[in-house]
């Protein structure tokens, strides 16, 4: 066994991962990587590489900011800026209470200022409430694709989605939701869901995602599922929706969209440059 001691990398880069619904994330703060000039897209590919890096989905970037308790800036595995992960924020949210013991974190994103509750904690799992603020929903729509056509409804939870209802998770799934991403008609690119609706409260999804593809869960993506479906009168709110990762809850009230689920905090470790 090589101590630690021993090793003299030029940079240490400490983190701390997490997992949201299978959906994780490196948490590391930007002060640890100041005083020269900071490559984060390519950084950050290094650390999400699941054989030569630490792996993860994303890395949030954490810094100060004085209205918050922390400011987050989301960048996907392969180097591309996301506005938003509900999931990231709640790994965010549950790295605070673990180490300020804070049970309401204020976590300012690149969609704007969200409010993280704690629920309920068992050992180092957390589960939060976030307000996610107001969907912006359009129209359902047939979009054409290289594969033929597909109907699905474009909204936004502060990152762009596209939500397609399905009877069944055909084997050539992620084929279609990539040719969706592809569409020259997503200006910024787009997050994918493949929605079954169970019954009047349970949905199950399949996630394709901007910037990573098949993610275990999503928590931006559960909240446009949900509203998708009571939008289209499938289902009501409050609405379980059930990933490969987990189940988290959403719930609607007014125009407003709230995100229940669990965050837990996995290992802490030393990256080297």
């Amino acid at each position: 066994m090589v101590k630690s001691s021993h090793l003299e990398p030029t940079r240490i880069v400490p983190f701390v991962k997490a997992s949201a619904c299978g959906n994780d994330f490196l948490l590391i703060d930007s002060s640890d990587v100041a005083g020269s000039p900071v490559d984060f897209s390519g950084l950050t590919r290094r650390l999400c590489d699941r054989h030569d890096g630490v792996g993860a989905d994303g890395v949030e970037w954490m810094s100060e900011h004085g209205s918050a308790d922390v400011a987050v800036r989301l960048i996907n595995a392969d180097g591309s800026e996301a506005e938003i992960s509900g999931n990231g924020t709640r790994c965010v949210a549950a790295y605070l209470c673990a180490e300020q013991g804070k049970e309401k974190v204020l976590v300012r994103t690149g969609a704007g200022m969200k409010t993280c509750l704690l629920t309920a904690r068992s050992e180092s799992e957390y589960e939060f409430e976030i307000e996610m603020g107001a969907a912006e929903v359009g129209r359902e729509f047939v979009l054409k694709i290289a594969g033929g056509e597909v109907r699905g409804t474009r909204l936004s939870m502060g990152n762009p989605h596209f939500v397609v209802f399905v009877p069944e998770f055909l084997p050539d799934w992620r084929e279609k939701a990539l040719d969706i991403q592809r569409s020259s008609y997503f200006e910024h690119g787009v997050n994918v869901e493949m929605v079954i609706v169970e019954n009047r409260h349970e949905v199950s999804v399949r996630f394709f995602e901007r910037g990573v593809g098949e993610t275990r869960s999503s928590g931006t993506g559960s909240c446009a599922a949900a509203v998708a479906a009571v939008g289209a009168l499938r289902v009501d709110s409050p609405v379980s929706v059930h990933a490969q990762g987990g189940t988290q809850s959403v719930r609607m009230e007014n125009d407003r969209v709230f995100l229940r689920g669990p965050a837990r905090l996995v290992c802490r470790g030393e990256f080297f440059l």
